[in-house]
């Protein structure tokens, strides 16, 4: 029976703080048309870490179905690759936390809207389809995580939906700018992924998982996370110029040069893919640091701190 110290490591916590990136991104967004609940915020991220954590076990299951996590695999052992969980208990617990998901969603659109209208219906079905994309990277016939489409659905759901969904449900507003630090968080989620797939590009291609570093070979797939990285540091300095804290390009001067300008070479030049695991933490960190100094610094000129 697994212990709860197996359902923790199951759940892959490092993983939290790059999807609570999308709900606090979407909350510094809306900050700037001045209004906010902190209930439906605090609804917003809650619902995000489950879905994440959701994720997180479809993917355990599914690998471990397909019989991709086998001894070649080269990232931190999964639970039913333990040995720890077995399928059957992992399946239930998959279902546990997208009924629980489900059921935070509801609650989140209630206490944005607290009314039944078409903008409840319409988060309802993107409630579903976040759910399912969820589950679908690499469980059922056809998951899309094998056939090189995971970057994509991580771009969308991290980055379009979580954070400009989250800015509508805080202010009942579409704004274009929201799409700025959308596609920050989009393409930064995405590097997350490539990262993962290039650590374990090997022995997913001996397995039929046809990943974007599959397809395009670990030279260009090393560009591709290049253009993710600087191109999402472009985007997040366009939201920065925006925005009417100056003091915001503080942050970006620093984090260029410094974690990563580091990582971009770290990548670049790493032979053995095994050094590139602690690169997903580096990305996956910079990205919350980011966008929760962000929001700080919204808070600190709405509540006018100083």
């Amino acid at each position: 029976m697994p212990t709860p110290k197996d359902w923790i490591s199951a759940m892959r916590l490092r993983t939290l703080p790059l999807a609570a990136s999308s709900a606090i991104a979407g909350a510094a967004s809306a900050f700037n048309y001045g209004t906010f609940s902190w209930l439906t915020f605090a609804l917003i991220l809650l619902t995000t870490l489950f879905l994440q954590i959701l994720s997180n076990l479809a993917n355990d299951l599914g690998d471990a179905i397909k019989g991709t996590d086998d001894e070649n695999r080269l990232g931190p052992v999964r639970g039913i690759q333990s040995g720890a969980i077995s399928k059957t208990e992992m399946k239930r617990m998959t279902i546990l936390f997208a009924v629980v998901s489900f059921l935070l969603g509801l609650a989140t659109i209630y206490s944005a809207f607290e009314t039944i209208n078409w903008q409840t219906l319409l988060f309802v079905i993107i409630g579903i389809a976040a759910i399912a994309a969820a589950m679908k990277y690499t469980l059922g016939k056809n998951p899309y995580g094998y056939s090189g489409l995971g970057d994509l659905f991580v771009f969308v759901f991290f980055g379009l939906v979580g954070v400009v969904g989250t800015d509508y449900l805080l202010s009942g507003t579409f704004h274009w700018s929201a799409l700025l630090p959308a596609y920050t968080v989009g393409v930064f989620s995405a590097a997350v992924l490539n990262l993962n797939n290039l650590r374990d590009h090997k022995n997913d291609k001996l397995h039929g998982k046809n990943t974007i570093v599959v397809k395009l070979g670990l030279e260009k797939a090393k560009g591709f996370h290049f253009f993710l990285i600087v191109s999402g540091m472009t985007s997040l300095a366009v939201f920065l110029y925006l925005s009417p804290i100056v003091m915001w390009f503080a942050l970006l001067v620093f984090l260029i040069p410094t974690v990563l300008g580091k990582h971009l070479n770290k990548v670049k030049h790493t032979k053995n893919e095994q050094l590139l695991d602690p690169e997903l933490k580096k990305v996956a960190l910079t990205t919350f640091g980011t966008f929760l100094v962000l929001f700080i610094f919204q808070l600190i000129s709405a509540y006018e701190v100083f």
